[in-house]
């Protein structure tokens, strides 16, 4: 992360200025509000962004995030006229301690995430939606790297998509720049769910429900073993996930979820030890 978590003990007092936030039953929503610009994300934008992933990442009480955009558009991608010209505008948070990227900062989120999309997608807007876990779409939503049109590549998007689908599939998109429907998406895996534009927020809310119901503490180790495991050869992966396993045994969310199970009754649960 590139706030620590003394710079994310709480989020601006003031809101964000291309963001907008709340937090509800352990859920934290964070909507893009740039729908002028179509979500484009600029360097504003894309600080905002890393400081409130950072805030999730370190805030305990928090165990799932929903991201969401405001207009038509879910986002448009990078803002090649802010990249190109510079941007002078003052930032609502302090300065990022490196390059804000998004692939990076969404894997080492270890929390569940749930992408709303109800629009478009193009370009770097898929860094956000490769990287979630979950991705409920309407039907009318599109998929789309335009990048060769503008003598640009995608290799951070590829390198997500690469974790999605089957690696052919993964450079046509880029090389080809289709535009894939919700149903394509689906197929590929880079949608988890097409849903009627009027049941969006009736979907969302089934499935937010659902993973608030089971331990934030388990989701977590395992989010957190699914990346380390493609830094760690074959030969140590089963010998790392003993380790976790142990460890996980060790939490108040797996004592209080054995504890529940024998009583037969709804396990309390109380969220992540400080020292995860």
């Amino acid at each position: 992360m590139l706030y620590t978590p003394e710079q994310t003990t709480q989020l601006p007092a003031d809101g964000f200025r291309y963001l907008l936030t709340s937090v509800e039953n352990h859920v934290l929503t964070i909507t893009l509000n740039r729908p002028e610009k179509k979500n484009a994300l600029h360097p504003p934008m894309l600080a905002e962004l890393a400081f409130v992933l950072a805030y999730a990442n370190h805030t305990a009480d928090i165990w799932l995030v929903v991201l969401a955009a405001a207009g038509d558009t879910f986002c448009a991608g990078m803002d090649l006229k802010s990249l190109s010209s510079g941007n002078t505008e003052a930032a609502s948070v302090p300065a990022p301690a490196g390059p804000v990227r998004l692939g990076e900062l969404m894997a080492g989120l270890h929390k569940p995430t749930v992408a709303r999309v109800q629009g478009p997608v193009y370009a770097g807007g898929f860094l956000l939606v490769g990287a979630s876990t979950y991705v409920v779409a309407v039907e009318s939503a599109t998929f789309s790297l335009p990048e060769v049109k503008r003598g640009l590549f995608p290799f951070q998007v590829l390198a997500i998509l690469l974790d999605i689908m089957p690696a052919r599939k993964a450079l046509d998109l880029c090389l080809r720049a289709k535009t894939l429907s919700s149903a394509e998406a689906l197929t590929l895996g880079l949608v988890t769910e097409v849903i009627p534009v009027d049941e969006l927020d009736n979907a969302l809310a089934r499935l937010v429900g659902e993973l608030t119901q089971l331990s934030p503490t388990a989701m977590q180790f395992g989010l957190r073993a699914y990346q380390q495991l493609k830094n760690l050869p074959s030969s140590e992966q089963q010998a790392y996930l003993f380790d976790q396993f142990q460890q996980l045994q060790q939490t108040p969310d797996a004592k209080e979820g054995m504890a529940a199970f024998l009583e037969k009754r709804k396990p309390n649960w109380g969220g992540v030890p400080n020292s995860f």
